[in-house]
This record gives C-alpha cells, sequence and structure tokens, in this order.
C-alpha cells in the first residue's frame, strides 16, 4: 500500500517548474464475473474499508495538530493511501476490482481529513496518473515504485502537481505539503481486543475498535500508540522487530492468526513507560480537541472485560491499569489548569 502519510527525508534539487504533461488515462478494464465467492470477498473488502475509514478520519486531527510534538517523527506528507488490484491476494485481487473498480493503476482509497490532498480535493476512487513532470507506474509493484517518486518531489516542494482521473476524465491538481506525524495508521484484521505500535506505526484491530463505545475512546488508542513511538518504548523494550511482525501479518486480508496465541512474544510494558505514554496522550487528544474524560473509564472497562490473563488482549501486554488510570486522571486536571490559565499545551 502506498502510505498514507507520504514523506520525503532528503533534499534533493527542487522541482522544475512548467507545464504539467497531459494525462494518458488508462483504458477502461471490464468487471469480471461476480460469482458468490467473489461477492462475499468483495464485501469483506468493503467492511475493511469502512472501518479504516474511521480510523483514517479519527487519527487526522492528532497528525495534524500535533506535529510540534511528534519531534523527529514529523514529517511533510500529502495524506492519501493508495492500492491497485495487486494489492490484495489471490482471489481477493479480483474481488477489489468488484468492490472498487480497482485495475492495475493505483486508486486512492482514503484521504486524511484537513491534509493537503484533502484541501486540494483529491477523492477516494481517483486514480493516479502523473506527480510533478512523471507518469507514475502501474502493475504489480506500483506502489513501491510511486513511493520512489513521491518522496523526493514531497520533500523538495511546497505543494505537488498530480494529474488524476476521475470517472473517466483527466483532472489536474495541485496537492499542498502538510506538516504532520509521520505515522502509519492501520487496521488489524483479527479479532482479538489489541492495539500495537512499532515506532514508525500504531494498529487497531478490528475487534478493539468494535469495543470502543465511540469516537473519543478510539482517539485515545490512537493517541497512546502515537504516545508509545513517539517515546521510543518498542525500541527501549526491544519489542520492536515482533511488533512490527504482528502488524506486518494482521494488515492482510487473511492474517495468519496463529502469530497471535499465547503473548506472541510481546514482553509486557513496564508500568513507568506505559505511565508515560497515558500522560503524553493526554496532550495529544486534547490538542486535536478529542474529549479525555471517558479515557480513563475506558481504560478501567478494557481490564475489567479482558484483565491480563486473557492472553494477547490490550491488558495483558500493559497490565499496570491502576497507574495508567491515575496518570491519565492527572494529567488531565494538568491540561485543564493549563487551558484555564491559557498556558500552552506541552507535556
Amino acid at each position: 500500500m502506498l502510505a498514507l502519510l507520504i514523506s520525503g527525508c532528503s533534499s534533493p534539487p527542487r522541482m522544475q517548474q512548467g507545464p504539467v504533461p497531459s494525462v494518458q488515462l488508462p483504458p477502461i478494464e471490464e468487471l469480471p464475473v461476480l460469482t458468490p465467492r467473489m461477492a462475499a470477498e468483495a464485501e469483506a473488502l468493503s467492511k475493511m474499508a469502512v472501518m479504516q475509514d474511521r480510523l483514517y478520519r479519527i487519527a487526522a486531527p492528532l497528525l495534524i495538530n500535533n506535529a510540534e510534538l511528534c519531534k523527529a517523527q514529523a514529517r511533510n506528507l500529502l495524506g492519501f493511501t493508495a492500492k491497485n488490484r495487486h494489492s490484495y491476494p489471490g482471489d481477493y485481487n479480483e474481488a477489489a476490482h468488484v468492490a472498487f473498480g480497482m485495475g492495475e493503476r493505483l486508486q486512492v482509497t482514503g484521504v486524511l481529513a484537513g491534509s493537503g490532498a484533502a484541501h486540494a480535493g483529491l477523492r477516494r476512487g481517483d486514480r493516479l496518473v502523473s506527480a510533478g513532470a512523471k507518469q507514475l507506474p502501474s502493475g504489480p509493484n506500483a506502489s513501491s515504485m510511486a513511493g520512489a517518486v513521491f518522496g523526493p518531489l514531497v520533500a523538495a516542494n511546497p505543494s505537488l502537481p498530480m494529474g488524476v482521473e476521475r470517472d473517466g476524465a483527466a483532472k489536474q491538481l495541485t496537492i499542498p505539503v502538510t506538516r504532520a506525524c509521520g505515522f502509519g495508521i492501520e487496521l488489524g484484521n483479527a479479532d482479538n481486543i489489541n492495539s500495537y505500535a512499532d515506532g514508525a506505526r500504531v494498529m487497531v484491530t478490528r475487534g478493539m475498535l468494535d469495543f470502543t463505545r465511540d469516537d473519543d475512546e478510539l482517539a485515545y488508542l490512537l493517541a497512546r500508540g502515537m504516545a508509545h513511538n513517539i517515546l521510543g518504548h518498542a525500541a527501549l523494550q526491544r519489542n520492536a522487530s515482533t511488533i512490527g511482525s504482528i502488524i506486518d501479518n494482521l494488515v492482510a486480508v487473511r492474517p495468519d492468526t496463529s502469530m497471535l496465541i499465547g503473548s506472541s512474544g510481546i514482553k509486557p510494558m513496564p508500568p513507568e513507560l506505559d505511565a508515560a505514554a497515558d500522560r503524553l496522550a493526554v496532550y495529544l487528544m486534547t490538542r486535536a480537541n478529542y474529549n479525555v474524560n471517558d479515557s480513563a473509564p475506558f481504560v478501567k472497562r478494557l481490564a475489567a472485560s479482558y484483565p491480563a490473563t486473557v492472553l494477547n488482549a490490550h491488558v495483558a501486554n500493559h497490565p499496570a491499569t491502576a497507574l495508567r488510570v491515575a496518570a491519565i486522571e492527572k494529567t488531565a486536571a494538568e491540561v485543564k489548569a493549563k487551558q484555564a490559565a491559557k498556558k500552552p499545551l506541552l507535556p
């Protein structure tokens, strides 16, 4: 998948200014005959897309409003995801063709609210044709090849001319670069009640998504994952590669759920690190205009429903419930005092 937070770290020469090349539209591909199995697979992909859209929507203000706190992880971003039919394995290749009309060319699957892509009017379903003065690739390796095109352009320019195909017509957009936290936001295709952060990404499982009651509870989980990444906790615990492997597995349409047996090799987070992540998460949420009042009750409800004895659930990896609740409540009071005094919301 072409990353939601397309970024660049180098400083290549600035893009030559001049006319954007004309957009050469791909031929319209005929949809295959819909079989019952393909219809079921297409429905599964559609449900996953709805859940991923919710994650992106809730993550957007957390990522954009907290670039100041992300420090080394802040990046210049465009703010969209893109896939093609080859992003899906086996039979799901055809199902993606049916569910989303995906073909060989990369197609926008999500736009981060408040990002440059959103401001420029990029839409889900747009097919990516050109970036700057370069035609974008298509086919099985299009995602990685397109990332190599976007990275240097985003690093060197305040905005990026893009050619897209929408409803069969060519369209030119100019996408401003947005400074934001450069974390990938992922949906875990599994029913265990957990979330993961490997230093570069935050993942919430389908089971955990269903457990949350509202957007504020989900925002807390995303903010907490971001906080672990900002504070470097996965690396400190030497868990980064283990958690990264779990995320790599669970983003698949059909993950290997045997990896979720037992603890999956994840060491429990030390209480002081968990409390630090909760403290920072309260600031991240408040700066993104989310309500933190339900965060402590959510942690208590999660621990009561899925205690530390339930392996591969969130509390098994983060067992210090009492200390975490105390950190949330103390920090929430601290933040309110700063707001009343009109002081900067900095931890």
